[in-house]
């Protein structure tokens, strides 16, 4: 109940639409209800003989219709009043299903509204997550909460407007019917249906812990489908095909499974509740049939066909909310997976009075910067300041902290403790859109979207002009192998940039930072996985994006940081060294031992 209420937050701001399903619905039901009525009067009227008599038993409506056809038969004959009948309860007919269709057709779009509401707090709640978050979770994972576990949720929506508002108006409209036209035997249903509905809910609690369970074995399986297209040249290499054949088998037999057992789980939901009408339903006729037989409360044949017509749409509502309890439960277990990416904590948050950071004048300084993830220690009382214009090589083995102190100054990540500050600001007090648009990335995997190569060089400048993006272009050496392609700046990058070479992606992110004109830039191994040819050209647009910039450079390659203004030397997180070039190797230390296994001079 207290999922269901979370999710009935997302149908808040249709107020009005929903009371136009209520209304609809209402109205709906009260037609079907009103030629239902009509049974009674009509056999009473036109079949019995000895006249047209009606009992002190019978309600005012019964009374009203009996006498309203009593004066047509009088004025008319049988067949004339016959004829009018039946256009009356065709109309009727027409009228209920159309405000039924009317229902429905307001129904879906709020379905949809808030399916497309909670896709898109589950996307900005994913894009505000800090980078840390996806070192965590598996991307097959946050995509099947995204995707498959919003459609369990679909269900849910739809059968939560039917339980709370569609099948219990009816049920209660019907059995107030009911009430009316005989008391005793309406108590008597109201004893046994209860009785079948604790059945029918002890069925529907059992699917919830399967339905999660499924989820997140779809979850895993879709991890393994993502792995391998994206390791496909490494599966081939190595004739991996077997193994990753048996890992996805492992979890799709899994899936498999629990599934059949959620279906057989849930599809007895439905004959299950049909079960139990019909025999609710005989003991009705038993009673009823009794009452008839010997005349108790006036209760007639006529009347006895009214109840029985009425009582066989009571079933149909019972039914379906049997059905729709069991797609709560199978939404409720998606609802939680959903919920526990929404609650996920931020941890990179921007304070409500933070300062606006328009430019940068000084420095960056680092005073007594810790970081850790979880309980392993990355980074211990770093103490660095970086002057504006200069140029700062992070330099150590892998795992020593290199890209990770590069990342904490964008706040990818938020410092365990010490602080970093910007001009003297510290960059937690800083509006965090204004302290990224001072920096500009550059990292060893360049990463492209399948867009136009002119849309992944303009990605977040607010859509630069062509003339702007070739100016860029040209300045990272990429114009001229982009003016070769058949449709120039318009052509796909591919998945991941997959239709061009290693080379040009680089390229065209050094574009990309270009355009940007960061006066911070960060360079994380920028030409580490390309060719010798290829480093040639992307080195030489990457001198051409260094000038007049501060920049923070991490290399393997000591080879392209022998000029930077400082080396800093680290290992296992703290600052072993520091210095230029010659000052490091006039000193026996890791960097000489750097030089020297990679013979630079």
């Amino acid at each position: 109940m207290k999922k269901i209420s979370r999710l009935l937050t997302y149908l808040a701001d249709y107020k009005g639409k929903i009371a136009l399903y209520f209304g609809s619905t209402l109205l709906s039901i009260l037609f079907g209800v009103f030629t239902f009525s009509m049974i009674g009067p009509v056999l009473s009227v036109l079949f019995e003989t000895g006249g047209m008599p009606t009992t002190k038993q019978q309600t005012g409506l019964m009374n009203d219709l009996t006498h309203l056809l009593q004066e047509t038969i009088l004025k008319h004959d049988k067949m004339t009043s016959l004829a009018y009948l039946c256009v009356t309860v065709l109309v009727f007919t027409v009228l209920k299903n159309l405000f039924l269709y009317l229902a429905l057709y307001i129904l879906n779009p709020l379905r949809n509204a808030v399916l497309r509401r909670l896709r898109t707090d589950l996307f900005d709640k994913t894009m505000s997550l800090p980078i840390g978050f996806f070192t965590e979770e598996r991307k097959g994972d946050l995509m099947s909460r995204m995707t498959n576990d919003i459609s369990e949720v679909e269900l849910s929506i739809m059968s939560v407007l039917e339980i709370f508002i569609r099948e219990p108006l009816s049920i209660i409209i019907y059995i107030t019917s009911m009430v009316l036209i005989n008391f005793r035997l309406t108590l008597l249903l109201l004893i046994f249906l209860p009785v079948a509905g604790l059945i029918i809910g002890r069925i529907s609690k059992m699917l919830r812990k399967s339905s999660n369970i499924a989820q997140e074995q779809l979850g895993n399986m879709m991890g393994v489908i993502d792995e391998s297209l994206t390791g496909m040249r490494v599966i081939k290499s190595f004739n991996a095909e077997t193994h990753q054949r048996l890992r996805f088998m492992k979890f799709n037999n899994l899936l498999f499974r629990t599934r059949n057992y959620i279906a057989a789980r849930r599809e007895l939901a439905s004959p299950l509740s049909e079960t139990m009408g019909i025999a609710v339903a005989c003991l009705i006729l038993w009673f009823g049939g009794r009452m008839v037989f010997d005349g108790t409360d006036g209760f007639t044949g006529p009347l006895f066909v009214t109840y029985i017509g009425i009582f066989s749409m009571v079933i149909s509502p019972f039914k379906n909310l049997s059905g729709a309890f069991s797609n709560v439960q199978k939404g409720t277990a998606a609802l939680d997976r959903i919920e526990q990416l929404l609650a996920a904590p931020n941890t990179i948050t921007e304070k409500p009075d933070a300062k606006p950071l328009r430019s940068f004048d000084h420095n960056i300084t680092l005073r007594n910067v810790h970081f850790s993830y979880g309980e392993k220690k990355i980074l211990q009382g770093i103490d660095l300041t970086i002057e504006k214009g200069k140029t700062i090589a992070l330099v150590g083995a892998s795992g020593a902290g290199k890209s990770t102190l590069a990342d904490l100054i964008p706040r990818f990540h938020d410092v365990t403790s010490g602080d970093i500050s910007i001009d003297g600001i510290d960059i937690r007090d800083c509006r965090i859109d204004d302290l990224r648009r001072l920096i500009g990335v550059v990292s060893q995997d360049p990463i492209l979207f399948n867009d136009t190569l002119y849309n992944n060089i303009t990605l977040g400048s607010g859509g630069a002009t062509r003339e702007k993006a070739e100016d860029a272009a040209r300045i990272a050496h990429a114009d001229k192998f982009i003016a070769n392609k058949p449709e120039g700046y318009d052509t796909m990058a591919g998945d991941r940039g997959a239709r061009l070479s290693g080379g040009e992606r680089q390229r065209i992110t050094i574009a990309r930072a270009v355009l940007k004109n960061p006066p911070i830039l960060i360079l994380d191994e920028a030409t580490s996985s390309l060719d010798t040819e290829s480093e040639r050209i992307v080195q030489d647009a990457i001198n051409k994006l260094m000038q007049n910039r501060t920049c923070i450079v991490i290399a393997h390659r000591l080879s392209t940081v022998q000029h930077a203004d400082e080396i800093i030397v680290l290992d296992k997180g703290h600052i072993a060294e520091r210095g230029t070039h010659l000052e490091l190797l006039q000193h026996d230390g890791i960097y000489k031992k750097l030089v020297a296994m990679q013979q630079v001079k």
